[in-house]
């Protein structure tokens, strides 16, 4: 179970992209980029790097995974988690494939072998 109320999760399963923003850490700048987002059948809410490892936003959750998510009108604190054990990659890789299947060339993108170790959980994160 995410954490996440029940219109978080809602409006996230509509939303086509997000908002995401990260940052290295305190003193350091705050980032925004366009990431795609899936809720699993469990209610996580899981994202992942198209870009693989090289992605910015992928490497600074891994050092501080204190992020937000702008939806809405909203900002959703989030704690990132990384997921690469199998059952959350799959479900990612579901997720993805039911609710992007209109984007193929993206879509293969995000089911490469590479990318597939930097999925995220993102669970709701401090205030």
């Amino acid at each position: 179970m995410s954490g996440f109320d029940a219109t978080t999760l809602r409006d996230l399963e509509a939303a086509r992209t997000v908002q995401l923003e990260t940052s290295a850490g305190e003193g350091h700048p705050v980032h925004r980029t366009t990431v795609w987002v899936v809720v699993d059948g469990g209610r996580r809410v899981l994202v992942r790097s198209w870009r693989g490892e090289r992605g910015r936003w992928y490497r600074e959750l891994l050092v501080n995974p204190d992020g937000a998510l702008l939806l809405a009108r909203k900002r959703v604190c989030v704690r990132a988690e990384h997921a690469s054990d199998q059952e959350r990659v799959e479900a990612c890789n579901e997720g993805l494939r039911h609710k992007y299947a209109s984007s193929r060339g993206s879509l293969a993108q995000m089911l490469l072998p590479d990318v597939l170790e930097t999925t995220l959980e993102l669970r709701p994160g401090p205030r």
